[in-house]
């Protein structure tokens, strides 16, 4: 089996020891890569410190093809990516399929918003003191960009880091999940390619306890973190004076109000509650369903949800597959049991076979159950009804979490009150939470997290404002 190399400052490299990657579904061996010894981590920060002031300074069309490249790099080999996804990761080829191409368009975004960046410019002469001067108002990289991404979308939650990174001239080095490094190395590879300098980016595929000292660097002052709230107010704790982006969890709620289309909602539903086995930061958790339409939309979800495809991920028909690990199944697993020993009802799955979990819906759950309260991150909903539209939007908010929200219903005034009251980043209207456009502003509130991605938002969060003064001018 090939040994995968890692990418130090730009060129492959090889490293003193080894790990093998595993299929989670069957638990075959995917392939085997380097891992780099702390002397070269520190080489690989010392180059990315390095280039820093030339990485800032490079002209947009550099940045803007470098970006473009990468984006038909992964559209010509997709097939193939997409398939390293499933191996490495376990998640269905139809959705990995999916990841690629959201892939090849972050890094199109990426170009696009790269050539649209420029300054500003301000009169100041609004006051007499002020007469001849003019401000240049620009935007100006916060330095290098520590990345640490997760599993779950190994390859375009890794692009959401990188390409707006790249896009403001800012070096970044990629710390990958350990389960799925895969496609952050291959991502290396096509950014290899490019005319970007030595040292604008790294791909490090090192042990998460090793880490912490990536992050208290301080030649890294951004720190862009995806993954569990604990671990990311973990960082944001441990470097106060960094800036740091954090892209955290949560229990994503579905209202169905009763003037909802109830087929859609259920499809929809069942799908997206299910879909990456639920290892979604917005895959549907809490499904709150107006009283009146509760008993119909319940009859419509539960057959919905029985009939999903359920097994090997490389299958072209399978939706639901295996979780990352086994231990993972077994923790959501132990999580369903808790909650039916607690009172609650499984109307439709439970059971687990290795590291697959059956889409698994529950009714009459306690509010305190982990199932509830926590982020499941499995194929597992819980089935909540309310009173009114007061109560429905009354317990989206009553949740430590806050990410995003769905709320079926054709009513604008509805809408418009979500909009307004719901206490989470984003709000998804006669769909579930789980869309995202990899364009637009995307991040949480409460324990789901700090700041945004999304191009445009990830490339001002990754930037300062900077203001030039022209002194004696004729305007």
């Amino acid at each position: 089996m090939d040994v995968r190399t890692f990418w130090l400052a730009g060129r492959a490299a090889t490293g003193e020891t080894e790990l093998t990657v595993t299929n989670p579904h069957d638990g075959r061996a995917v392939a085997r890569h380097w891992v780099p010894t702390d002397a070269q981590v520190e080489e690989a920060v010392a180059a990315a410190a390095a280039v820093a002031g030339q990485a800032a300074a490079l002209p947009v069309h550099v940045r803007a093809e470098a970006l473009a490249h990468v984006s038909r790099r992964l559209a010509e080999r997709a097939d193939e990516i997409a398939h390293l996804i499933t191996a490495e990761n376990g998640k269905p080829i139809m959705w990995a399929r999916g990841e690629v191409s959201r892939a090849v368009a972050t890094f199109r975004f990426a170009a696009e918003e790269t050539r649209r960046w420029s300054g500003g410019v301000q009169r100041l002469d609004t006051e007499p003191a002020a007469a001849g001067r003019l401000a240049y108002v620009s935007r100006v990289p916060k330095g290098p960009v520590l990345a640490i991404t997760p599993f779950n979308f190994p390859l375009n939650l890794v692009a959401h880091k990188v390409a707006p990174a790249i896009a403001v001239g800012a070096p970044v080095i990629v710390k990958p999940a350990p389960a799925t490094p895969l496609s952050s190395l291959l991502l290396g590879e096509i950014l290899a390619e490019t005319d970007l300098p030595a040292g604008m980016f790294s791909v490090l595929p090192i042990e998460n306890e090793r880490a912490s000292a990536l992050v208290t660097d301080p030649r890294l002052p951004v720190v862009s973190f995806t993954g569990s709230a604990p671990v990311g107010y973990a960082i944001a704790d441990q470097v106060p004076r960094k800036h740091v982006t954090l892209e955290l969890g949560g229990n994503a709620a579905a209202v169905v109000l009763a003037d909802a289309d109830l087929d859609w909602a259920a499809q929809r539903i069942a799908l997206y509650s299910n879909y990456q086995a639920g290892q979604s930061c917005i895959a549907v958790q809490r499904v709150i369903v107006e009283q009146s339409v509760y008993d119909a939309f319940a009859e419509r979800l539960l057959p919905a949800v029985n009939a999903l495809v359920t097994g090997d991920p490389s299958d072209e028909k399978t939706q639901v597959g295996p979780l990352v690990s086994e231990a993972a199944a077994e923790r959501v697993e132990q999580w369903v049991r808790e909650a039916v020993d607690a009172g609650a009802t499984l109307l439709a799955g439970g059971g687990r076979d290795g590291a697959t979990v059956e889409p698994t819906v529950l009714a009459g759950v306690p509010h305190d159950a982990k199932v509830a309260c926590e982020e499941v991150f499995g194929p597992v909903m819980i089935l909540q009804p309310a009173a009114s539209i007061d109560e429905a939007y009354a317990m989206v908010n009553d949740s430590k979490y806050g990410l995003q929200a769905g709320v079926f219903t054709r009513s604008l005034d509805a809408a418009f009150r979500a909009n307004r009251e719901l206490e989470v980043g984003g709000v998804i209207i006669g769909d579930v939470p789980s869309y995202r456009a990899d364009q637009m502003p995307y991040g949480g509130v409460k324990d789901s997290g700090i700041g945004r991605e999304g191009l445009h938002s990830a490339m001002e969060d990754l930037t300062y404002e900077k203001v030039m003064v022209l002194t004696g001018l004729s305007l």
